[in-house]
């Protein structure tokens, strides 16, 4: 089960000349998937997170599984998979007319301000754990 949606229309600045998505541009869309995540769900914008600390990527797998063109309406879904002590695990697919055209399973790591893993905010870690127990878990 999906913990966030957000829709990404394909527009032409994410296209190569061929008229498909060039594959870097999807980093930046689920960049702003993980951060509208972090500002909607959670309530700690990445504005209110950089000063003090950091959520950057420590690993990414990803699988282009289809082609995605100029016009597309994409669903990008975010699902909390796990969480450790400093990582975040999060699985990310991007889905056009019923057919996932990508997932990532990506794993973020919280630093305080030296750029050292940090252990997660008290109150964000228990909404977290809220989202990984489900709705039978509240």
């Amino acid at each position: 089960m999906a913990h966030f949606t957000r829709p990404q229309k394909v527009l032409f600045k994410h296209c190569d000349p061929a008229g498909i998505v060039f594959y870097p541009r999807f980093f930046e869309m689920i960049n702003d998937t993980v951060e509208s995540f972090f500002d909607e769900i959670l309530g700690w914008p990445f504005e209110a997170i950089h000063p003090e600390a950091a959520v950057p990527t420590a690993a990414f797998n990803v699988a282009f599984k289809a082609p995605c063109r100029h016009g597309d309406q994409l669903d990008f879904t975010l699902t909390v998979q796990a969480i450790g002590r400093s990582s975040l695990s999060l699985r990310i697919e991007a889905v056009a007319n019923r057919e996932t055209r990508l997932q990532a399973d990506q794993t973020l790591v919280h630093t305080g301000s030296t750029g050292r893993p940090a252990a997660w905010p008290s109150n964000i870690r228990k909404q977290i754990e809220a989202l990984l127990a489900g709705p039978e878990g509240s």
